[in-house]
């Protein structure tokens, strides 16, 4: 932390700013001080990042001035083709208030090639009789995931420039939810972070038919790290340790090979042959069989089944294998069929387009984006039409009888126990360091999320 204010020494504690720290409730741009642990512990002298954080939250809750309403917040995004100093006083405050902070702000940045997009946060004052420019009190530009600058004006009006830097730690989340909408935004309201969620799916998409598996209510544990700021911010999410829903539950495991693979409580490789639903956040809305043609108008063989998903949803491949076709095909409109082993083929019609690279002859891996979701041929609206083919011959793709992963054994399998077991001691809350996390954390919003700081 560096300052610029040559009128006063470093970090000294004027009694209305202890007063105005004290009462501060708020902090801009999301910085908050870290509650202690639910246990009473002796309070730990504070280090002089913990004072200046102390101070940025106290400029905005500071004693209004003679004429001046109380501090507020107001979020800026820089626009195209805007310098800092306009969108500054966008903010409301007067040109020349606006010059001195990007002035000031030069000691620390670049104030001049800056992007668009970049935003701040600026805590101005305005005149009790809305007439005349806002009194910039304080402003505060985060740098990185956890570095951040603040402009805060002193008592005696001068403007001091403090950089900031948080320590970050490593947590170990457990988090606990229940299905309220779909799994990837439930999941997401407990601080999984995209592709945690998408590796879930797609975890849960060889064991779980989405559509007529999972209910509102059913609750699902997950277990990750993070790395988290000293004020609560998460700036990394690690991989997927374990999740769980309705009695289906998976554990990552590196192999002695160095590949790293997901599998059952009893060491069986969750990653089956097919995925049953190859389509994220997709209901079934036509199953295999007999049924009425929507376009022709009379009763046809449905030879596959159809998932309801908006337009431009990505498509999964649904196992490893090679693209034996990527065109259109009468009806079907844009079409990609996928050869696989032990004689089985999967089909996928009415797609918008392909994706990038998906070709006759081209090699894809289970889980990869071949296409996404359309109404092209003989469709009545944005869905997937799926097929499973087994030796030349269509068969349901609900209740496919195909080959199931493989199994640990050995030394591989006792060291999957000896990981299990730990796992386990952390759901059930019995790992030294777990505690409930702060409710108003962005990730503990939904009850039941748990975290232990990682060994």
């Amino acid at each position: 932390m560096q300052e610029f204010d040559p009128r006063r020494p470093a970090l000294r504690l004027t009694p209305r700013l202890v007063l105005g720290v004290a009462g501060a409730a708020t902090v801009i741009a999301g910085w908050q001080a870290i509650a202690s642990a639910t246990a009473p512990v002796p309070p730990a002298p504070m280090d002089p990042a913990e004072i200046a954080a102390l101070q940025h939250a106290a400029f905005t809750q500071a004693e209004a001035q003679p004429g001046f309403t109380r501090p507020e917040n107001v979020p800026v995004r820089v626009l195209p083709g805007e310098t800092l100093e306009n969108a500054v006083r966008r903010a409301g405050v007067a040109p020349e208030e606006a010059r001195e902070a990007v002035e000031t702000l030069g000691a620390a940045m670049d104030t001049v090639h800056i992007k668009a997009g970049m935003a701040f946060d600026a805590a101005v004052a305005r005149p009790r009789g809305e007439r005349g420019h806002a009194r910039l009190v304080g402003l505060s530009l985060r740098t990185g995931p956890a570095t951040a600058i603040t402009l805060s004006r002193t008592f005696d009006g001068a403007m001091r420039l403090r950089e900031m830097e948080e320590k970050i730690r490593e947590e170990k989340m457990v988090a606990r939810g229940e299905i309220a909408g779909s799994l990837y935004e439930s999941a997401s309201r407990l601080g999984a972070n995209p592709t945690q969620v998408v590796n879930m799916v797609k975890l849960f998409s060889h064991k779980v038919d989405f559509d007529r598996d999972l209910k509102p209510g059913d609750e699902f544990v997950m277990i990750f790290d993070r790395k988290v700021t000293e004020s609560g911010r998460t700036i990394d999410n690690g991989p997927l340790e374990y999740a769980a829903i309705r009695g289906v539950q998976f554990y990552r495991f590196q192999r002695s090979d160095g590949q790293v693979e997901y599998f059952d409580e009893q060491g069986k490789n969750v990653r089956g042959f097919l995925l049953r639903t190859p389509v994220d956040n997709a209901r079934m809305t036509s199953r295999f069989g007999m049924r009425r043609h929507p376009i022709l108008g009379y009763n046809r063989m449905h030879q596959g089944i159809d998932f309801g998903a908006g337009a431009g949803t990505p498509i999964f491949a649904a196992g490893d294998g090679v693209v034996v076709e990527a065109r259109r095909w009468g009806g079907y409109g844009n079409w990609v069929r996928i050869r696989h082993a032990g004689g089985f083929e999967t089909g996928y019609a009415h797609t918008s387009r392909f994706a990038k690279g998906i070709r006759a002859g081209q090699a894809v891996k289970q889980g990869q984006v071949i296409a996404y979701v359309g109404s092209t041929g003989a469709s009545t609206g944005p869905h997937l039409h799926y097929e499973i083919w087994h030796h030349g011959k269509r068969i349901n793709p609900v209740g496919a009888k195909v080959p199931q992963g493989t199994v640990l054994a050995g030394a591989e399998l006792a060291a999957f126990k000896a990981q299990k077991a730990r796992i386990d001691r952390m759901i059930a809350g019995e790992a030294d360091g777990i505690q409930l996390a702060r409710a108003d954390t962005d990730e503990a919003k939904a009850a039941g999320l748990r975290r232990t700081s990682a060994e």
